[in-house]
């Protein structure tokens, strides 16, 4: 007895061979020249007129052959497809991670959407904010944000001075150059907040989302290897609609 995922491995031929078949039978019968078939022989008036050879073109195509081979190349994809599809109601298997279940008898169909969502989750994951590696951070409990130690840093302005080049003389003024002094003025005390995130704690997320990724698709294999029952309806649909 065939398993559930020996079908699916089979069904992407079954169906590529189905399309190239229709496509086939489609191109055919739209020929009509190979539908056609034509057969005339030549009579002259009297005894004496030019006699001509008889003529004559075979069918080459028939409409209900190509309706027959086309009809069975379907019944097999529809056949399989059904069997595929009659044994996902019953695949089924636990999502478990180190032991713990995390979700019981879960369908096939289901776990194909776990697989898809969680994969949008681990980019989400690994791609939420970190706080800056270069600080040191704390949770503050009154805001519940993550805080730096406070930082202090002189403020300071830049105050004018005179410097004097050359002494004034009886026949000279004094030459004075003017220059900037940054002088302390106060202080800045600075503290920075975050509601970004501990990068072990995205490990850990990240982590936890690839650990359950693993148990869905073992989950599925596990499922796909139910064994499944042939299911017949290619016969009962074509034998209606081309019977």
């Amino acid at each position: 007895m065939a398993k559930l995922n020996q079908i699916i491995a089979v069904e992407k031929g079954v169906k590529s061979k189905s399309f190239q078949d229709i496509t086939t039978a489609h191109h055919k019968v739209q020929k009509p020249a190979l539908l056609a078939g034509i057969s005339r022989t030549y009579q002259p008036k009297d005894e004496e007129g030019e006699q001509l050879p008889p003529e004559s073109t075979r069918v080459q195509i028939k409409a209900e052959d190509v309706l027959r081979e086309m009809s069975a190349s379907l019944t097999r994809l529809f056949d399989v497809t059904a069997t595929k599809d009659w044994a996902n109601c019953t695949a089924r298997a636990d999502v478990t991670v180190d032991g713990r279940t995390i979700i019981a008898d879960v369908p096939v169909s289901y776990l194909l959407f776990l697989e898809k969502q969680l994969t949008d989750l681990h980019t989400f994951v690994k791609k939420l904010p970190v706080l800056d590696a270069a600080e040191s951070w704390t949770l503050d409990p009154s805001t519940d944000w993550w805080k730096t130690d406070p930082v202090r840093t002189i403020r300071t302005k830049k105050v004018p001075r005179n410097h004097v080049k050359a002494e004034a003389t009886d026949k000279h003024p004094a030459q004075v150059e003017v220059y900037y002094e940054d002088v302390p003025i106060g202080y800045w005390t600075t503290v920075k907040f975050s509601g970004a995130f501990p990068a072990r704690r995205i490990n850990e997320l990240v982590g936890r989302v690839e650990k359950l990724q693993q148990a869905v698709k073992f989950a599925r294999e596990e499922a796909n290897s139910v064994e499944v029952t042939d299911q017949c309806v290619g016969d009962a649909v074509f034998g209606y609609l081309f019977g």
